[in-house]
Protein backbone atom coordinates (compact mmCIF):
# COMPACT_ATOMS: atom_id res chain seq x y z
CA UNK A 1 0.00 0.00 0.00
CA UNK A 2 1.01 3.74 -0.13
CA UNK A 3 0.48 5.68 2.42
CA UNK A 4 0.89 8.95 0.88
CA UNK A 5 1.74 12.28 2.83
CA UNK A 6 0.32 15.38 1.17
CA UNK A 7 0.08 18.93 1.69
CA UNK A 8 -3.35 20.04 1.15
CA UNK A 9 -3.66 23.35 -0.26
CA UNK A 10 -18.32 19.42 -6.62
CA UNK A 11 -24.07 16.18 -8.88
CA UNK A 12 -26.93 15.45 -9.63
CA UNK A 13 -28.17 13.25 -6.75
CA UNK A 14 -30.49 10.36 -6.85
CA UNK A 15 -31.45 10.46 -3.48
CA UNK A 16 -34.10 12.99 -2.00
CA UNK A 17 -31.69 14.13 0.44
CA UNK A 18 -27.91 14.77 0.68
CA UNK A 19 -27.15 11.65 2.19
CA UNK A 20 -25.89 11.46 5.75
CA UNK A 21 -21.87 10.89 5.27
CA UNK A 22 -19.37 12.27 7.78
CA UNK A 23 -16.07 11.64 6.12
CA UNK A 24 -13.56 8.66 5.72
CA UNK A 25 -14.28 5.88 8.58
CA UNK A 26 -11.34 3.52 8.03
CA UNK A 27 -9.54 1.58 5.07
CA UNK A 28 -8.68 -2.14 5.27
CA UNK A 29 -5.34 -3.87 3.39
CA UNK A 30 -4.58 -7.36 3.80
CA UNK A 31 -0.81 -8.07 4.95
CA UNK A 32 1.27 -11.18 4.69
CA UNK A 33 2.81 -10.91 8.25
CA UNK A 34 1.23 -8.55 10.96
CA UNK A 35 4.29 -8.22 12.97
CA UNK A 36 5.96 -6.69 9.49
CA UNK A 37 2.95 -4.64 8.97
CA UNK A 38 3.15 -3.56 12.68
CA UNK A 39 6.72 -2.09 12.09
CA UNK A 40 5.66 -0.03 9.70
CA UNK A 41 2.17 1.59 10.77
CA UNK A 42 3.38 1.65 14.60
CA UNK A 43 7.28 2.26 13.84
CA UNK A 44 7.20 4.47 10.92
CA UNK A 45 3.57 5.87 11.16
CA UNK A 46 3.57 6.14 14.76
CA UNK A 47 0.21 4.83 14.67
CA UNK A 48 -0.83 2.43 18.21
CA UNK A 49 -3.15 -0.74 17.54
CA UNK A 50 -6.02 0.09 19.66
CA UNK A 51 -7.95 -3.56 19.04
CA UNK A 52 -8.02 -6.42 17.44
CA UNK A 53 -10.71 -8.94 16.25
CA UNK A 54 -9.36 -12.63 16.74
CA UNK A 55 -10.08 -15.67 14.91
CA UNK A 56 -11.74 -18.51 16.72
CA UNK A 57 -9.11 -21.11 16.40
CA UNK A 58 -6.78 -18.58 17.61
CA UNK A 59 -4.31 -15.89 15.96
CA UNK A 60 -5.17 -11.99 14.88
CA UNK A 61 -8.38 -11.75 12.19
CA UNK A 62 -8.02 -8.06 12.23
CA UNK A 63 -5.94 -5.10 13.73
CA UNK A 64 -7.05 -1.87 14.42
CA UNK A 65 -4.46 0.69 13.84
CA UNK A 66 -6.25 4.46 14.92
CA UNK A 67 -5.14 7.61 13.12
CA UNK A 68 -7.58 9.99 15.26
CA UNK A 69 -10.67 8.91 17.31
CA UNK A 70 -13.31 8.52 13.99
CA UNK A 71 -10.34 7.11 11.59
CA UNK A 72 -8.90 3.83 11.28
CA UNK A 73 -6.51 1.80 9.23
CA UNK A 74 -7.72 -2.04 9.87
CA UNK A 75 -4.64 -4.36 8.66
CA UNK A 76 -6.11 -8.40 8.13
CA UNK A 77 -3.22 -10.97 8.14
CA UNK A 78 -3.29 -13.47 5.38
CA UNK A 79 -1.99 -12.29 2.49
CA UNK A 80 -1.41 -15.14 -0.28
CA UNK A 81 1.69 -14.93 -2.44
CA UNK A 82 -0.57 -15.07 -5.58
CA UNK A 83 -2.81 -12.14 -4.26
CA UNK A 84 -2.15 -9.08 -5.87
CA UNK A 85 -4.72 -6.65 -4.67
CA UNK A 86 -4.21 -6.28 -1.09
CA UNK A 87 -6.85 -3.43 -0.80
CA UNK A 88 -9.98 -5.11 1.66
CA UNK A 89 -12.41 -2.35 1.40
CA UNK A 90 -12.91 1.54 2.39
CA UNK A 91 -15.51 2.53 4.96
CA UNK A 92 -17.46 5.65 5.05
CA UNK A 93 -18.48 7.19 8.81
CA UNK A 94 -22.80 7.99 8.81
CA UNK A 95 -24.57 9.45 11.55
CA UNK A 96 -27.64 7.46 10.73
CA UNK A 97 -27.33 4.60 9.07
CA UNK A 98 -30.50 2.90 8.15
CA UNK A 99 -31.61 6.50 7.00
CA UNK A 100 -28.85 6.00 4.49
CA UNK A 101 -29.63 2.49 3.76
CA UNK A 102 -32.61 3.68 2.69
CA UNK A 103 -32.01 6.33 0.86
CA UNK A 104 -29.62 4.54 -1.45
CA UNK A 105 -32.29 1.67 -1.37
CA UNK A 106 -34.26 4.22 -2.90
CA UNK A 107 -31.60 5.14 -5.65
CA UNK A 108 -31.25 1.82 -6.68
CA UNK A 109 -28.36 0.69 -5.42
CA UNK A 110 -28.27 -3.11 -4.13
CA UNK A 111 -28.37 -2.90 -0.38
CA UNK A 112 -29.39 -5.53 2.48
CA UNK A 113 -32.25 -5.87 4.09
CA UNK A 114 -30.67 -4.58 7.14
CA UNK A 115 -27.98 -2.99 8.89
CA UNK A 116 -26.19 -5.62 10.88
CA UNK A 117 -23.95 -5.38 14.08
CA UNK A 118 -19.97 -5.47 13.75
CA UNK A 119 -18.27 -7.34 16.56
CA UNK A 120 -16.82 -4.24 17.74
CA UNK A 121 -20.27 -2.93 18.95
CA UNK A 122 -20.67 -0.88 15.77
CA UNK A 123 -23.58 -1.09 12.78
CA UNK A 124 -22.96 -1.21 9.43
CA UNK A 125 -23.93 -2.31 6.16
CA UNK A 126 -21.87 -2.37 2.48
CA UNK A 127 -22.38 -2.19 -0.75
CA UNK A 128 -20.47 -3.27 -4.01
CA UNK A 129 -19.07 0.05 -6.89
CA UNK A 130 -19.05 -0.66 -10.18
CA UNK A 131 -15.39 -1.75 -9.98
CA UNK A 132 -16.18 -4.21 -7.09
CA UNK A 133 -14.77 -2.31 -4.62
CA UNK A 134 -16.51 -3.07 -0.77
CA UNK A 135 -17.70 0.38 0.07
CA UNK A 136 -18.79 -0.18 3.79
CA UNK A 137 -20.84 2.32 5.97
CA UNK A 138 -20.52 2.46 9.56
CA UNK A 139 -22.32 4.14 12.74
CA UNK A 140 -20.22 4.43 15.84
CA UNK A 141 -22.81 3.69 18.68
CA UNK A 142 -22.23 4.61 22.31
CA UNK A 143 -20.14 1.02 24.11
CA UNK A 144 -18.76 0.31 21.24
CA UNK A 145 -14.38 -0.17 20.79
CA UNK A 146 -13.94 2.96 18.60
CA UNK A 147 -16.44 4.78 21.44
CA UNK A 148 -14.60 3.60 24.62
CA UNK A 149 -11.14 4.17 22.42
CA UNK A 150 -11.72 8.40 22.06
CA UNK A 151 -9.49 10.21 23.78
CA UNK A 152 -6.41 6.96 23.97
CA UNK A 153 -4.29 5.09 21.76
CA UNK A 154 -2.83 9.02 19.98
CA UNK A 155 0.48 8.40 19.79
CA UNK A 156 2.43 11.81 19.95
CA UNK A 157 4.61 9.83 17.33
CA UNK A 158 1.91 9.58 14.76
CA UNK A 159 3.18 11.10 11.54
CA UNK A 160 -0.38 12.56 10.65
CA UNK A 161 -3.71 13.10 12.37
CA UNK A 162 -5.99 13.06 9.71
CA UNK A 163 -6.53 10.15 6.69
CA UNK A 164 -7.53 12.97 3.60
CA UNK A 165 -8.43 10.75 0.76
CA UNK A 166 -8.37 7.32 0.09
CA UNK A 167 -7.44 5.84 -3.83
CA UNK A 168 -9.48 3.07 -5.63
CA UNK A 169 -8.88 1.83 -9.19
CA UNK A 170 -11.35 3.05 -11.58
CA UNK A 171 -12.12 0.83 -15.38
CA UNK A 172 -14.81 2.51 -16.30
CA UNK A 173 -15.48 6.26 -15.92
CA UNK A 174 -18.73 6.63 -16.60
CA UNK A 175 -20.39 3.93 -14.30
CA UNK A 176 -17.88 4.97 -11.16
CA UNK A 177 -19.26 9.10 -11.90
CA UNK A 178 -22.65 7.80 -11.92
CA UNK A 179 -21.90 5.79 -8.69
CA UNK A 180 -20.06 8.33 -7.18
CA UNK A 181 -21.26 11.57 -8.49
CA UNK A 182 -24.66 10.92 -9.66
CA UNK A 183 -25.81 8.56 -6.20
CA UNK A 184 -23.76 9.54 -3.82
CA UNK A 185 -23.21 13.20 -3.87
CA UNK A 186 -19.65 13.14 -4.46
CA UNK A 187 -18.01 16.37 -6.10
CA UNK A 188 -14.95 16.26 -8.46
CA UNK A 189 -12.53 19.08 -7.60
CA UNK A 190 -9.70 18.39 -9.34
CA UNK A 191 -8.51 15.88 -12.40
CA UNK A 192 -5.32 15.52 -13.92
CA UNK A 193 -2.66 12.74 -15.06
CA UNK A 194 1.28 12.14 -15.47
CA UNK A 195 1.37 15.07 -18.28
CA UNK A 196 -1.11 17.34 -20.25
CA UNK A 197 -2.28 15.01 -22.31
CA UNK A 198 -3.14 12.39 -20.30
CA UNK A 199 -6.04 11.76 -17.75
CA UNK A 200 -5.44 9.25 -14.54
CA UNK A 201 -6.58 10.56 -11.83
CA UNK A 202 -10.12 12.36 -10.65
CA UNK A 203 -10.75 14.06 -6.95
CA UNK A 204 -14.16 13.46 -5.84
CA UNK A 205 -14.74 14.75 -1.98
CA UNK A 206 -17.90 13.96 0.10
CA UNK A 207 -20.98 15.32 -0.05
CA UNK A 208 -21.46 18.18 2.27
CA UNK A 209 -17.35 19.09 3.18
CA UNK A 210 -16.01 22.02 3.16
CA UNK A 211 -13.62 22.73 0.98
CA UNK A 212 -10.66 22.77 0.74
CA UNK A 213 -10.08 20.35 3.87
CA UNK A 214 -12.62 17.76 3.51
CA UNK A 215 -12.32 13.82 3.03
CA UNK A 216 -12.39 12.52 -0.70
CA UNK A 217 -11.61 9.48 -3.13
CA UNK A 218 -8.96 9.50 -5.67
CA UNK A 219 -9.88 7.79 -9.04
CA UNK A 220 -6.80 5.97 -10.43
CA UNK A 221 -8.35 5.39 -13.79
CA UNK A 222 -6.12 2.37 -16.09
CA UNK A 223 -7.55 0.29 -19.40
CA UNK A 224 -5.22 -2.11 -18.43
CA UNK A 225 -4.86 -4.70 -15.92
CA UNK A 226 -2.88 -3.44 -13.64
CA UNK A 227 0.42 -5.39 -12.12
CA UNK A 228 0.80 -5.99 -8.70
CA UNK A 229 3.17 -3.28 -8.04
CA UNK A 230 0.99 -0.41 -9.79
CA UNK A 231 -2.61 -2.01 -7.60
CA UNK A 232 -0.33 -1.24 -4.69
CA UNK A 233 0.25 2.13 -5.85
CA UNK A 234 -3.08 2.78 -6.60
CA UNK A 235 -4.92 0.97 -3.80
CA UNK A 236 -3.92 3.57 -1.81
CA UNK A 237 -4.34 5.84 1.76
CA UNK A 238 -3.16 9.85 2.06
CA UNK A 239 -2.34 11.01 5.14
CA UNK A 240 -2.32 14.63 5.52
CA UNK A 241 0.36 16.62 7.34
CA UNK A 242 1.32 20.56 8.61
CA UNK A 243 5.09 19.78 7.48
CA UNK A 244 5.97 17.39 4.58
CA UNK A 245 9.49 18.00 5.38
CA UNK A 246 9.65 17.45 9.15
CA UNK A 247 7.77 14.35 7.85
CA UNK A 248 10.21 12.97 6.00
CA UNK A 249 12.85 13.69 8.34
CA UNK A 250 10.58 11.56 11.21
CA UNK A 251 10.12 8.83 8.26
CA UNK A 252 14.08 8.31 7.48
CA UNK A 253 14.45 8.51 11.32
CA UNK A 254 12.81 5.39 11.44
CA UNK A 255 13.92 3.52 8.53
CA UNK A 256 11.95 4.71 5.65
CA UNK A 257 14.42 4.35 2.76
CA UNK A 258 15.63 8.00 2.11
CA UNK A 259 16.12 8.52 -1.42
CA UNK A 260 12.70 6.39 -2.37
CA UNK A 261 10.64 8.61 0.57
CA UNK A 262 11.86 11.96 -1.17
CA UNK A 263 9.32 14.82 -0.97
CA UNK A 264 8.17 16.45 -4.31
CA UNK A 265 5.47 18.36 -5.72
CA UNK A 266 2.71 16.46 -7.48
CA UNK A 267 0.59 16.82 -10.36
CA UNK A 268 -2.11 18.68 -8.38
CA UNK A 269 0.37 21.41 -7.24
CA UNK A 270 1.11 19.61 -3.44
CA UNK A 271 3.93 18.63 -1.79
CA UNK A 272 3.58 14.85 -1.21
CA UNK A 273 5.98 11.72 -0.52
CA UNK A 274 5.30 8.09 -0.80
CA UNK A 275 5.91 5.08 1.70
CA UNK A 276 4.82 1.54 0.95
CA UNK A 277 4.20 -1.10 3.74
CA UNK A 278 6.40 -4.60 3.51
CA UNK A 279 3.53 -5.38 1.16
CA UNK A 280 3.58 -2.68 -1.31
CA UNK A 281 1.41 -0.71 -0.48
CA UNK A 282 1.21 3.46 -0.69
Amino acid sequence: MRALLLFLLTLSLAPAAELPLTGIAHIGFAVSDLEKARSFYTGVLGFEEAFRISQPAGGVEMAFFKVNDTQYIEVSPGLRPDQDDRLTHLAFETPDLERLRRLLAEAGVTVPPETRQGRDGNRNFSVRDPDGHRVEFVQYLPGSWHTQARGKFVSDRRMSTHILHLGITVTNLEAALKFYRDIFGFREFWRGGPTDAELRYINMRLPGLPAPSGDYIEFMLHDKPPTRQQLGSMHHLCLETSDIQASYRRAVERGAPKDRTQPRIGRNGRWQMNLFDPDGTR
